[in-house]
């Protein structure tokens, strides 16, 4: 059983390794998204630098990379009865973030497994899966720091898998609970430096509104168009030929 395990440690790794953001911001808005803005591979930093439209379908495709990876799991638990199938579930979830934030296709650069470890808590279990999403929405509507919903949600699975025992895709066992922390500990260690930016109080903050396809906006408010004070420019540059015409 252990080539088994072995295989679907590679095949999670793999599907993680689809770098869902670079191909969509090569596509639609060609660059490589992991060169604009904070330099991360993820659906947050491509919503600042690419728009709506490439986020929402980086954000469906990184969730759906975790989602397929734990299904494959549970197959392969069906059709090898002998095999441990919580085992099988935490080595698929815990390989495909790993592939996400270091892809073997794309350099080893990769995002933070944010979105990712979204897919596997709601394949996992639904319930958990729900409680930690709107837990984190939550605490992004009201601090505006998307490092600090992730990073908060993930430590409140830890919490929820020690008194959650039904619901999951697969039989409870304890080894959830250490599967959860270790998912909780690698988000935080790819959270680091947001972390040391929340504790100092400089961590970027969202503002929809500034948000604008194809183009990166400065957030928190910071800088002004360039094309408006030369709109003013030539509006004042007009007043002076009306004056002349009007003395004539």
């Amino acid at each position: 059983m252990i080539v088994l395990y072995i295989i679907m440690a590679l095949i999670a790794y793999a599907i993680g390794s689809i770098s869902s953001s670079v191909i969509v911001t090569k596509k639609l808005a060609g660059f490589d998204v992991r060169e604009k803005g904070s330099g991360n591979a993820g659906s947050t930093n491509v919503l600042r630098t690419a728009g709506t439209k490439a986020a929402v379908i980086t954000l469906v495709c990184d969730i759906l990379k975790g989602v397929v990876a734990v299904l494959i799991a549970k197959i392969l638990s069906l059709i090898f009865a002998d095999a441990n199938a919580a085992l099988l579930v935490e080595i698929a979830a815990l390989a495909v973030v790993v592939g996400h934030t270091f892809p073997v296709f794309f350099g080893f650069k990769g995002g933070k497994g944010v979105a990712t470890s979204l897919g596997i808590l709601l394949i996992v279990n639904l319930k958990i899966g729900l409680i930690c999403l709107f837990f984190a929405l939550a605490l992004m509507a009201l601090t505006r720091m998307v490092s600090l919903g992730s990073i908060s949600a993930a430590v409140l699975f830890a919490i929820l898998a020690i008194f959650i025992h039904d619901g999951y895709i697969v039989d409870y066992s304890f080894s959830f609970v250490i599967f959860a922390i270790l998912l909780a500990a690698f988000v935080i260690y790819n959270h680091r430096s947001n972390v040391t930016r929340i504790m100092n109080g400089t961590e970027n903050r969202l503002d929809f509104s500034k948000f604008k396809k194809g183009a990166e906006e400065p957030l928190d408010g910071e800088g002004e168009s360039k094309e408006a004070p030369e709109e003013v420019v030539e509006e004042n540059k007009e007043e002076p030929q009306e004056e002349t015409e009007n003395k004539e």
